[in-house]
């Protein structure tokens, strides 16, 4: 799901698509801080070749930082129905 958060973003716009993660991201700083939290704040202060490496990441790291995701915004419900119907055996 990743690949597609960041195919959806690069073919649209990145910089939107960013700064909703940065505010998802303080939101939930402030309800909530984290230590993916924070990773992630240090990360989307990066530029977007960085945070793209780290939201596709396959390490273990990876793994964890996408299960605190700020950019579970990006896609629309429509958009995850679809990427879980083509995972289905």
């Amino acid at each position: 799901m990743a690949r597609a958060i960041a195919e959806k973003l690069e073919s649209g716009s990145v910089q939107a698509g960013l700064e909703k993660a940065r505010a998802v991201n303080r939101r939930w700083r402030r309800r909530m801080p984290t230590r993916f939290h924070e990773d992630w704040a240090e990360i989307l202060q990066q530029g977007w070749p960085v945070i793209r490496a780290a939201l596709l990441d396959p390490s273990e790291r990876g793994v964890q930082l996408r299960q605190n995701s700020p950019f579970c915004g990006i896609l629309t419900a429509q958009e995850r129905w679809a990427f879980y119907r083509k995972r289905k055996p």
